[in-house]
């Protein structure tokens, strides 16, 4: 069975992807980040109202993946308190000075999350040899890598995915960044079992009052403040019907 991840920045979104057929959420806060850890109050309600399997990203700060003592100790308090909470699995990853897996920190990091499955997220496009770095989260047992194939975007990573299916013997690869409607048959054909997508919309503001001049946390005039990012539900059907007409193919 394909499998279709999609990454929600909130409850409402990931009802939304529920309800559209993903079959599973990454739960994350912050999109202008590329994800940090969700808050304490929107792990509560994906443990309440969710019923597909939810993993939340664990990832204290935006930016990159070489964490100070201070956020690795954040880090080690959010993967015990989500592996209490009862979640299924978490998404983590951390990299040393030198571009390479910190497996020492990874170590502790998958000991504190017991039976949870472990995905290492795209900290993986970010290290300096991705065989090596398989080799290492094999090692390590992590269940799954999200990668881009160490690209901008996984369509143009594709030859390297490839390369990493071929040679994993234990993580599953899968590709995110990018993956939509329009290119989604391209993953699906080299074999992958999983896909991550945002299936994302922007979604305008119910806010009639406009404040002008005043911004949160942009001085780019060109971000609209007064709209957000969203699942988009017709996108993740689209989707999985795509990946339902190739597994009949198969």
């Amino acid at each position: 069975m394909i499998r279709l991840e999609i990454c929600c920045y909130s409850i409402s979104c990931a009802l939304v992807a529920q309800k559209a057929g993903a079959d599973r959420i990454e739960l994350c806060a912050s999109p202008s980040e590329g994800g940090v850890t969700p808050s304490f109050g929107a792990l509560q309600h994906a443990r309440q109202y969710l019923s597909i399997p939810v993993h939340p990203i664990v990832r204290p700060r935006g930016g990159d993946f070489c964490y100070s003592n201070r956020d690795f100790d954040v880090m080690k308090n959010d993967v015990a308190r989500i592996r209490d909470m009862g979640f299924p699995g978490v998404v983590f990853g951390v990299l040393n000075e030198e571009g390479h897996i910190d497996r020492l920190r990874m170590r502790q990091l998958m000991s504190l999350s017991g039976d949870m499955k472990v995905t290492f997220h795209r900290a993986f496009d970010l290290c300096f040899n991705p065989h090596v770095a398989l080799e290492q989260l094999t090692e390590l047992g992590v269940q799954r890598i999200l990668t881009s194939g160490q690209q901008q975007n996984a369509e143009l990573g594709l030859p390297l995915l490839k390369e990493l299916l071929q040679a994993s013997q234990g993580p599953i690869i899968m590709p995110g960044a990018g993956v939509r409607v329009s290119n989604i048959s391209k993953f699906l054909e080299i074999g992958v079992t999983e896909v991550h997508s945002s299936a994302g919309k922007t979604v305008p503001s119910l806010m009639k009052y406009r404040k002008a001049g005043v911004t949160m946390s942009s001085d780019d005039s060109d971000i609209d403040e007064y709209a957000y990012y969203c699942v988009d539900g017709s996108l993740v059907e689209s989707m999985k019907c795509v990946m339902s007409l190739v597994q009949r193919k198969k």
